[in-house]
């Protein structure tokens, strides 16, 4: 008897049941109709048809003298100062904005409150009294001088009028009022990256300078880039506001000639469409630049310039027949490095963590000795996270400390007495401890090549070498088609297995693992945890937080149950999971096996 379900065809239907399915092919689409959209568009059409015929139409717009002094020497001549005045102000207000924006995130409460001095002063001032105050800052300081402070090393030391002209205090006012609103933007676009972003930095050692200039400020480009070019266009129309220097730019130019010969509309549509000009070339500028900063942000990438195009692809020919010959060595190598890795042996020593009244770990101890693979369960909020996250200095402890092969973590020892590294010399020992996230925490706007060569580049590796080791690394996890992809490109088993690769580029002692499946669907966690299995039996030493009971069962050397920031059993997998000594370590296998 066939399983498939018989359905009723109405008789006034059987005609086209006989239908084979190659015949649709033939069939032509007619799209549904939008009667509205039809009556808005024919709307929109005779609206503009009105508006040029008003404004082509009417002799008293007196196009013929708009076309005489649209390229008159004093009209272009003023539309440079414009352009100049735009353009470094510009320039110099995005150098200041940056560093400004990052001072507003220091931790140095001195420095931050400076910068949010520098932001509400210059917000606050109107740019017309601003460049006043500038221009008359000889009034106030006769005299300028620039040097060392406290020294006689002179750099300039003259009249204050000598140094500030017009054209001077109109680029540092302008500048001034830009860099405090282009600060915020790019503070709330720092604010916009994901922490997560930051962890997988700082987890990978790159230092501050680092993380900023390639993790930080690409991706909050596309949140700032908007609010910048606002600024910028604001910039470029607020110019006008120089001719209370006497400075004549475009506008202050058109004033002086319709002041002459009292023709006001036509010469006031010169600077309207002088400005229009400048504002739909900074426009597509933005776009151009949004379209840049928006590679990895979705799977289908934006269209690139032909030109770049071009570019990019004379660059990777280039740089592809450079290691097309290392390739095959570069496989060989890092097999046989594999084979020959030395893990490290890690001691936690006594570890305590409170989140203010929380207590997240309560003086754990444990050794993970060098090679093995120790996997650590325990329910939501038992501190295997925290701990595992406190081997690498990702979260500092309160109390007791942690060494990876007889080097404490995160400080350095006297007596006594545990000082804390400063964050560049922890950044520097992270390489030696890789690190894979629950959540991937894949770079987006860096290519899946990129992601990987990104912390071998920053130790000082060559690019050459580092390529060729990123390629064999992601033909061991089995993506070694998937270099140029985009992380959004892949799946998540995927993107995971690029995380793993990323993490053992810079051949760390120990790899941690914080639920590297636990984000993924059922059907891709096999993936993953093949390339984990493989990793296993590479000498590499694992920490593992998962739930994946049956995988700890098979891979694992040592299991540690955690529960109320405590390590409560650990052992053996067949001890632990096969007869539990704890009772709660009983009572939790029992709800997940």
């Amino acid at each position: 008897m066939s399983d498939t379900p018989h359905i009723a065809v109405p008789s006034s239907a059987r005609g086209h049941a006989a239908l084979e399915a190659s015949d649709y092919a033939h069939f032509r689409v007619v799209p549904a109709r939008h009667r509205a959209r039809t009556a808005g568009t024919v709307l929109a059409v005779v609206l503009i048809a009105l508006v040029l015929h008003s404004v082509l139409g009417n002799p008293r717009w007196e196009w013929s003298v708009f076309a005489q002094w649209f390229f008159a020497e004093p009209i272009l001549e003023g539309l440079s100062r414009t352009l100049l005045l735009t353009l470094l102000g510009s320039l110099i207000g995005f150098a200041l904005a940056v560093p400004i924006a990052l001072a507003r995130l220091s931790r140095s409460p001195l420095l931050a409150a400076c910068a949010w001095a520098f932001v509400w002063l210059f917000r606050s001032i109107p740019p017309i009294v601003l460049l006043l105050l500038l221009n008359n800052l000889g009034y106030l300081y006769e005299t300028v001088w620039i040097g060392v402070p406290f020294t006689h090393l002179t750099f300039y030391d003259g009249p204050t009028t000598d140094l500030i002209s017009p054209l001077f205090a109109a680029v540092v006012g302008l500048s001034l009022n830009h860099a405090a609103f282009a600060a915020e933007a790019f503070r709330g676009g720092m604010l916009s990256v994901d922490q997560g972003q930051r962890e997988a930095a700082a987890a990978l050692g790159l230092p501050h300078a680092r993380q900023a200039w390639r993790i930080v400020l690409p991706q909050a480009m596309r949140a700032v880039l908007p609010t910048a070019f606002n600024d910028v266009i604001g910039l470029a129309k607020g110019t006008s506001v120089v001719y209370i220097l006497a400075m004549p730019d475009l506008f202050y130019t058109v004033q002086i000639v319709y002041h002459r010969n009292l023709e006001v509309i036509p010469l006031l549509m010169v600077a309207t469409i002088w400005y229009l000009l400048i504002l739909t070339v900074l426009s597509a500028i933005q776009v151009h630049i949004e379209r840049h900063y928006a590679r990895g942000a979705t799977r289908t990438q934006p269209p690139r310039s032909a030109l770049l195009a071009l570019l990019r692809k004379s660059f990777s020919d280039t740089a592809s027949n450079k290691t097309e010959q290392s390739d095959d060595a570069a496989l060989i190598a890092d097999s046989g490095w594999a084979q020959r890795r030395i893990g490290g042996r890690i001691g936690i020593h006594n570890v305590s963590k409170s989140f203010g009244t929380l207590k997240v770990l309560d003086n754990v101890s444990l050794t993970v000795p060098s090679g093995s693979v120790t996997v650590i369960l325990g329910q939501s909020g038992s501190g295997k996270s925290t701990l595992l996250r406190s081997i690498n200095h990702l979260e500092s402890v309160d109390d007791g400390f942690i060494d990876i092969d007889g080097e404490l973590v995160g400080y350095r020892r006297e007596g006594r007495t545990l000082y804390e590294l400063k964050e560049k010399d922890i950044l520097r020992h992270r390489a030696e401890v890789g690190m894979v996230f629950q959540n991937f925490n894949l770079f987006p706007h860096l290519s899946v090549l990129d992601n990987i060569t990104e912390a071998p580049l920053a130790a000082g590796v060559p690019r050459a070498q580092a390529q060729a080791e990123a390629r064999a690394l992601l033909a061991r996890v089995g993506l070694a088609g998937k270099a140029d992809a985009w992380p959004r490109q892949l799946s998540g088993g995927q993107q995971q297995r690029v995380a793993i690769a990323r993490a053992l580029a810079l051949k760390p002692k120990v790899l941690l693992f914080d639920e590297p499946t636990s984000a993924l669907d059922p059907e891709l966690v096999g993936e993953v945890l093949d390339v984990i299995r493989q990793l296993a039996r590479s000498g590499t030493t694992l920490v593992i937080v998962t739930h994946e009971i049956g995988f700890a069962r098979e891979v694992a050397d040592t299991i540690v149950f955690m529960d109320g920031g405590r390590v409560v059993e650990a052992g053996p997998p067949a001890q632990v999971l096969g007869n539990p000594s704890h009772s709660r370590t009983r009572e939790f296998l029992s709800r997940v096996l």
